[in-house]
Parts: structure tokens; sequence; C-alpha cells
């Protein structure tokens, strides 16, 4: 009897040989069935399918830039968050597994990061606790929008209140859903943004952002009443007083917040 999950009955792509190679792999060290051999299948034969819409017909070429390229055209065609997820751990799964089994020189999928699932929120901040956190802003005030903004990335990032308030204005693509962060040593990594922090994030560029500025510029993304760049001590003090206002008693902390707001 014919082994339905074998990589040969499934279809080929347009680089058959590199493919079919880490399906049969992950056939034969994980003996995943066949509808999810299929669907990593179908993850990159949608990739390769744009590669060569784009000229970049070989497997090897792609950068960084063009897989932020790629996952913009995935959010321009409608696709939801959670199957663009799982296609960006399709590709880093390839490209880890051409490296490792010396396919590929470079893993161009190694400065972006993977959306995570939400965490257990640990005991100092309950779920609820994040939901009332997150409705405390008074979003018809351009501060409002500006803390709603802030508390909703870092729900959908994980980012540190020092990575927040130094995020620069050409860093943040809304368009493609994916923030550029600048971490402790300099490092870089890219970090896919959920829908509700690209709507508060847009509502805040669109409404309060000039406001705050008063006409001036400053390069960074959030902006402090007087129109300047946000301390860490401000951004700090502000979730204090969010916090307050929401009723919590927790003993925040910026670590302990960071993570009771994991990405997701």
């Amino acid at each position: 009897m014919q082994n339905t999950n074998s990589p040969e009955s499934l279809p080929l792509s347009n680089s058959p040989t590199l493919v079919h190679q880490f399906i049969e792999f992950l056939q034969l060290s994980e003996g995943l069935s066949h509808n999810t051999l299929m669907a990593y299948r179908r993850d990159l034969e949608l990739y390769q399918a744009w590669l060569i819409s784009v000229d970049v017909p070989d497997l090897q070429a792609p950068s960084a830039s063009t897989l932020e390229a790629f996952m913009h055209h995935l959010h321009t065609v409608g696709r939801d968050a959670k199957s663009n997820a799982r296609l960006l751990s399709t590709l880093k799964r390839f490209y880890q597994w051409g490296c490792v089994h010396q396919q590929f020189i470079i893993d161009p999928t190694a400065l972006i990061k993977s959306p995570k699932r939400a965490q257990t929120l640990p005991s100092t901040l309950s779920e609820q606790q994040v939901v009332m956190l997150l409705a405390a802003p008074d979003v018809t005030t351009a501060l409002g929008l500006r803390d709603r903004a802030i508390l909703e990335l870092m729900y959908a990032t994980g980012l540190r209140v020092s990575e927040t308030v130094t995020l620069p204005f050409e860093q943040v693509n809304l368009s493609a859903g994916l923030v550029r962060v600048t971490g402790k040593g300099n490092k870089e990594r890219i970090v896919p943004l959920g829908e509700f922090a690209i709507e508060w994030l847009e509502r805040y560029m669109r409404d309060a952002r000039p406001v705050l500025l008063k006409g001036a510029w400053v390069n960074s993304v959030f902006i402090s009443r007087i129109g300047r760049t946000m301390t860490r001590q401000t951004l700090w003090h502000r979730i204090r007083q969010l916090a307050i206002k929401a009723g919590i008693d927790a003993n925040l902390s910026p670590h302990t917040l960071r993570h009771a707001l994991p990405p997701i």
C-alpha cells in the first residue's frame, strides 16, 4: 500500500529538489501527517511564486528586506494574521534546515521575529487587569490616543519601555504590519504587529501625533506633552498612573509589565 504521507505523493514545486528534501526531512524526522506536509508545501509554493513574480527565482537569493516585502504583500492581499504567522514559521524552518544542511549560506529570516502565542499572565497582572489597563487611556484626547497606542504596541510586540520611547518613526511600517526594533547591544530584530496595534498606531499617527508635535518634527514615534521624545521615566510614570486609574493594585515594574503584556 502506498504511503500517502510520502513526499512523492505531494505536488512538486518550482524548485523540487530543495522543497522535496525539506518535506522529506519533516516527514521522516517528525512523522507529520499528509495534511500538515501539504500545508508546508503550499506555503513554500506561495512564497516561490511571489519570488518569481518579483524576479527573484532562486530560493537562496532572498534578503531580509525581500522577506519584509513578501510579508507586506500578504498583508495587502488580505490574508489574516494567523495564516501569515504560520507561513513565516514555515519559512524560518525551511531556511534554518537549509543552513544546517549546507543548502544555504545565510538565513534571511534570522532578523525576523515570529509572533508568539499568548502566554500565561503572571500572577501580578491578570488577563482582566490587562484589559482594564488597555481601556484606561482617554482616547478622546491626543495624550490618551498616544497612551493607548503605546500599550497596544507593547502588548503586541513585547517591546521594552526603553525600546518604545526610542523607536524611530521610519522603523514602523504599518502597511506591512512590521516594526524594526534596535535592542540591547544595537541588535536589530523585525517584529510583526497585531491588527489592534496597527489600528491604534494608525489613529495615533493620524489624529494625535501632529497635535503633540505642534508643527515641529521629532524622529521618535511617541511624543511627550511638550512635543519632545518621551523619556523612559515619563512613560513608566504614565503607565503607573493608568494602572491606578484602572484600579489595578499589582506591584508593577517595567520588567513585569513587559512579561504581563506578551506578544500574540
